[in-house]
């Protein structure tokens, strides 16, 4: 076999595991109860593939044959007892009686037990990955892990954390679940609700650092938002009756669809109303608008499909002009009542600017200078900054916008502040 044609193997393996590593974990976590274990048999099975298919060739379903090898494995495992007492009842009843039973009896027993959806087991796999017994950093790391089928180094590299932090926290986190028996299940009715949140909090931060980097180079990384987009939506299609699934799906499609506009040809940031709308995606902006219709018809909306509507309000403007900032504001209005927080009202201060004037922002921002919770938060005096240079007082503005850029970790974000800041003396 030729170089090139060995590349191009290991090309379509890598796919192969990219699409369907976490629902191999999750089938074979199903079998152990343990999820470390799991993942290490799914990159046993990994390696079979790059071993054996350059000589061999793809087979014709690569992923069932993955599934397959990370089976036996799980099955070699339970057969010599090395799991007796985390093993699942079902398949324990039938180790049990193993040694009363044929080799094929045995395996069939098994994949009988395995029997479920798919769909059941992955459900399994987001929730035990984004448990609260957790940190958020672990939540994080390990999601992108065992669902988004990323490395080490990938992970490491778009949160600008080193490696072995990352290693450090994966490994951690699923020492952690094991030592806290954490049950591979879906919580029962009366824990959905807020495991729910866990696992919608933590898809939100995935999607968050990669739309606006906290530190870097770059104002943004793209892969991370298309990570949490494609991880949402199999939360959606597992929980379809969740109307905040939805929403927070609905909310980082309608954001996504700027990504080609929000940056310039260097690479340096273009705000939100100085953007060539003409460059946004209108297939995400029509996606998302559906799941904020779908969101809409399971109930009263909660804060992500809440700020999916407030992105809906830019998605449907045609210009910058047409922006409806009145039910921006309203809408913000509503968010701050349902999920009070500074961020809110920092957000809630724009949109009142936008709708009413400088000056009714600004009364808003100065009452949150001294919330502790946005100390160092360079936002903060980014948003002062821009409404003091709108009312003309352009040195209390340059001040404000110099703070802000020592305050920021994105290289990117940091020259566009101090080229305002710049902009107030000129």
């Amino acid at each position: 076999m030729s170089g090139k044609d060995e590349a191009a193997i290991h090309r379509a393996i890598d796919a192969v595991w990219r699409m369907e590593s976490a629902k191999i974990i999750a089938t074979v976590a199903r079998m152990l109860r343990d999820v470390g274990l799991a993942e290490e048999l799914a990159q046993d099975a990994l390696v079979a593939a790059l071993e054996q298919w350059p000589g061999a060739g793809v087979p014709g379903n690569p992923a069932a044959w993955l599934t397959q090898v990370a089976k036996h494995r799980a099955l070699d495992r339970l057969r010599h007892g090395q799991l007796a007492e985390r093993k699942a009842p079902e398949i324990g009843r039938e180790l049990d009686a193993q040694h009363e039973m044929a080799e094929a009896d045995f395996a069939e027993a098994v994949d009988a037990a395995l029997d479920d959806d798919i769909g059941d087991d992955l459900l399994r796999l987001v929730f035990t990955a984004c448990h609260p017994v957790l940190s958020t950093e672990a939540r994080v790391a390990l999601t992108l892990r065992l669902m988004g089928g990323l490395t080490t180094d990938e992970i490491a590299r778009a949160f600008l954390v080193p490696e072995a932090t990352v290693a450090q926290r994966i490994v951690r986190a699923k020492r952690t679940l094991l030592e806290a028996r954490v049950p591979f299940e879906v919580p029962r009715r009366h824990e959905l609700q807020a495991r729910l949140a866990s696992v919608l909090e933590v898809l939100y931060l995935i999607f968050n650092e990669g739309y606006s980097a906290t530190a870097g180079d770059d104002w943004m990384r793209p892969a991370l938002c298309d990570e949490a987009m494609r991880l949402g939506r199999i939360v959606a299609e597992l929980v379809p009756d969740a109307s905040e699934v939805h929403g927070l799906v609905a909310l980082m499609e309608i954001q996504a669809s700027r990504t080609a506009a929000r940056v310039g040809a260097s690479g340096e940031p273009v705000l939100l109303l100085e953007q060539n709308r003409a460059r946004w995606d209108q297939m995400l902006i029509r996606r998302g608008l559906a799941g904020l219709a779908r969101a809409e018809a399971l109930g009263a909306l909660g804060p992500y499909a809440l700020q999916a509507a407030i992105a809906a309000c830019h998605g449907r403007a045609r210009t910058a002009e047409e922006t409806d900032w009145a039910r921006i504001a309203a809408l913000y209005d509503a968010l701050a009542e349902l999920a009070p927080s500074p961020i809110v009202e920092l957000n809630r201060a724009v949109a009142l600017s936008m709708a009413f004037g400088p000056a009714a922002g600004l009364e808003v921002v100065d009452a949150l200078m001294d919330e502790p919770a946005l100390k160092g938060y360079h936002l903060l005096p980014t948003v002062r900054g821009d409404l003091l240079f709108k009312l003309g007082r352009r040195e209390e503005a340059r001040k404000e916008f110099d703070r802000a850029a020592s305050l920021t970790r994105n290289t990117r974000e940091q020259a566009l502040l101090r080229a305002r800041a710049r902009a107030c003396t000129g």
